[in-house]
């Protein structure tokens, strides 16, 4: 089953462009699936649902999060869905599985006044420090994924229109815009972006290392966590946040969900709303501002 999963893996990275993170999961998720036929002595090809369900059921004996049993199994149902597609078995004994239910926990995020402290504090004019603003305040301007931040190059900002080319899941690509304060930034940090290269002239990374290397996702995680550790905010923030914060604080200002789809990147308005917050004021605020006969 190692090669199988390999080649699967290799799929995602090169032709689904799935991120980092979710290769290295996927990967652990499958060696531990291989481990349990392994141990049962089941033959992958040949593996029923009954089979896979033995091992869902042992990952709940584990007490494992809803959605990490939930994630498990999307490996499973995409493995054994590339496998179906190259011939290597019959038919995908993982699609009749059922998804568990997951809990609703609402995403972490940041209100405005907390953003606009939390975009001041890198102040400084070393280059790191001008790297970590143009940083933060992109992913809070535009939204995108962290996955989509590291992967841009210098050619894919464009400041005439204040618009940057990211390359989203499937390879899909979409231009997002930015505003002056992120655009400001992002000047600021190119005008020291030399001082980073160490050598490195054919870098197009956008952002860099202080090695002159490309940025990360890993260290976008210890740049969000650096900065907010120095705010009165107690909650659990991560790159992520900002991207919630974002869709939040556009559709509280009266934008409307499905040009928030657009600008997040999402196949499903389902999806976008996770990313939304309004209290019951702002619902009633907009309610008696909208409705003919509030």
């Amino acid at each position: 089953m190692r090669r199988p999963i390999e080649e699967f893996l290799a799929h995602l990275r090169h032709e689904r462009n799935a991120s980092s993170h979710t290769i290295s999961s996927y990967g652990r998720d499958l060696g531990q699936l291989e481990a349990y036929l392994i141990e049962k002595k089941a033959d992958w090809r040949s593996a029923d649902n009954v089979v896979l369900r033995g091992f869902l059921g042992r990952l709940y004996e584990k007490k494992l999060k809803k959605s990490t049993i939930g994630r498990k199994l999307a490996a499973m149902r995409s493995f054994y869905d590339f496998c179906l597609k190259r011939k290597w078995i019959d038919k995908n004994p993982a699609k009749v599985l059922a998804t568990p239910r997951q809990d609703k926990n609402v995403p972490t995020f940041l209100s405005e006044d907390e953003m606009a402290e939390f975009l001041d504090l890198p102040s400084s004019d070393k280059p790191l420090d001008l790297r970590d603003r143009a940083v933060l305040e992109l992913l809070y301007a535009s939204g995108i994924r962290v996955g989509e931040l590291v992967a841009v190059d210098l050619g894919d900002v464009g400041f005439d229109e204040r618009l940057v080319r990211v390359r989203g899941k499937g390879k899909k690509e979409r231009l997002v815009p930015f505003g002056k304060k992120a655009e400001a930034s992002l000047r600021s940090y190119l005008r020291a972006r030399p001082g980073l290269l160490e050598n490195r002239l054919g870098q197009n990374a956008l952002f860099l290392n202080y090695k002159g290397g490309r940025l990360s996702s890993r260290s976008v995680e210890r740049i969000v966590g650096k900065y907010i550790r120095r705010t009165a905010v107690n909650r659990k923030i991560s790159p992520h946040s900002l991207r919630h914060s974002f869709a939040s604080h556009l559709l509280s200002r009266g934008a409307d969900l499905r040009v928030i789809q657009e600008l997040l990147g999402h196949a499903s308005l389902a999806t976008t709303q996770k990313y939304t917050h309004l209290d019951l004021k702002q619902l009633l605020d907009v309610y008696k501002k909208s409705h003919p006969r509030s």
